[in-house]
């Protein structure tokens, strides 16, 4: 998809951040804060995951993002209750003053990240101030407006990035340097921590430098795209008029960009390989995963390339048909865009070679860990197409260009834990 490109240097408003009093979790009423965080509802895709975060403690927070009841309705009922309940029996406390918050996450391995969470002008896409760079699943769309609707709050904040390097950053480092609000390393090795800036003149500075940004959504097309519909069912000014976001200045601190993988139901390794004979070039790799995604990344350095797995190998493919390509990619896109391994995977593979509906959940399914995918394809009988991941400097000039990507193209992280703070619109 292809709307109007906006750079930085036309968009007309700037990002817009307001301070709200946000909702945590009283410590005293809780195991631990990191036995009710929770990864982004659409990271915890598999039902173990799901079972482990409801067995941390009664009170976690996938109980509110991925409610299991029967129906639609149902679930999203049972969130406003447990939600309404919590705040009801003080789990959950609003803070006592409206803030930004400065949040902060670092791993053993070196990654340091730190952003500030606020609530955010939601913007007409025309205005080029929140740059989209994938497509999003009308029906996704529509289970989250669902859930806010019922819930009237924002459950987690969406990741936006922008490069900036000015007083917004420098408000965070000084923030940073002081005794947070709260502290918890969550099982995956991060540390969190949480501050509050409720100062008067910081919030100034926070506020004036975003002003003349314009950012990139990282994670969280879906919730940004939620944000667009509710503040279109209701008039301004309400309250739908802002979404609760984090922002991160990646001219400080960069953030990862890995691939989401795709698993294909009902089609096993060895149709998909005859399915692509004489079109890519194949090659069985007899090696454990770390070697093969080097073999996929070496691969990647050359043109477009993938791994499949399922059937207890990796099978390596590259060097696609010329002719197939240029049959079957639209030639009215950047050349950036034609030559994306989510574009040849989406339009060529999926598309005319192995016949696959890209939005049915019964033939395919999006999945960000790269083992858990190649496991689930050789229990089920089915393939894992493992991607290399796309550069950040690519996907942003894309979607400067107006441009968005293939849906889930990209997974950028560290995300945020949901948890550490929620906005409910009626405080």
């Amino acid at each position: 998809m292809k709307t109007a490109g906006h750079s930085e240097a036309t968009a007309r408003r700037g990002l817009e951040l307001t301070p709200f009093r946000g909702l945590r979790y009283d410590p005293d009423r809780v195991g631990s804060l990191a036995s009710v965080t929770s990864p982004p509802y659409d990271v915890v895709v598999r039902p173990d995951g799901l079972h482990h975060l409801q067995s941390a403690d009664p009170h976690n927070i996938v109980r509110l993002i991925l409610p299991q009841a029967g129906t639609p309705s149902a679930r999203t009922e049972q969130a406003a209750d447990t939600l309404r309940r919590w705040l009801d029996e003080g789990i959950l406390i609003a803070d006592p003053e409206p803030g930004l918050y400065v949040y902060e996450q670092q791993d053993t391995e070196g990654i340091l990240q730190r952003g500030v969470i606020g609530t955010l002008r939601v913007t007409d896409p025309a205005e080029g101030v929140v740059l989209p760079h994938e497509d999003v699943m009308p029906p996704v769309v529509a289970d989250r407006a669902a859930l806010m609707r019922a819930t009237r709050a924002n459950l987690e904040p969406l990741l936006l990035t922008y490069r900036g390097d000015g007083t917004a950053a420098e408000v965070v480092e000084r923030t940073a340097g002081s005794p947070p609000l709260l502290a918890t390393t969550t099982e995956d090795g991060f540390h969190h921590r949480l501050w509050s800036v409720t100062d008067p003149g910081d919030v100034t500075r926070v506020r004036s430098d975003l002003a003349g940004r314009q950012a990139l959504i990282a994670d969280g097309h879906h919730r940004w795209a939620t944000y667009l519909r509710l503040h279109a069912e209701h008039p301004s000014p309400s309250p739908w008029d802002h979404g609760l976001v984090l922002l991160v200045d990646t001219a400080r601190y960069p953030l990862r960009v890995r691939a989401i993988h795709r698993l294909l139901h009902g089609l096993p390794v060895a149709d998909a390989l005859t399915a692509v004979a004489g079109l890519f070039r194949t090659q069985r790799l007899d090696m454990r995963l770390p070697q093969a995604l080097e073999a996929l990344a070496d691969a990647s350095c050359e043109g477009n390339a993938f791994l499949l797995a399922g059937d207890g190998v990796f099978h390596l493919l590259d060097r696609p048909d010329p002719d197939l390509l240029a049959r079957t990619i639209p030639a009215d896109r950047p050349a950036a865009w034609r030559s994306l391994d989510a574009t040849v995977l989406h339009t060529t593979l999926l598309e005319h070679v192995w016949r696959i509906p890209e939005d049915s959940p019964a033939h395919i399914a999006y999945i960000h860990d790269t083992a858990a995918t190649v496991d689930k394809a050789e229990r089920d009988g089915g393939t894992a197409v493992l991607m290399h991941p796309v550069r950040e400097e690519v996907v942003r000039d894309l979607a400067r260009q107006g441009v968005t990507m293939p849906r889930k193209s990209t997974s950028f992280g560290p995300k945020p834990a949901s948890g550490l703070v929620l906005r409910a619109l009626d405080i």
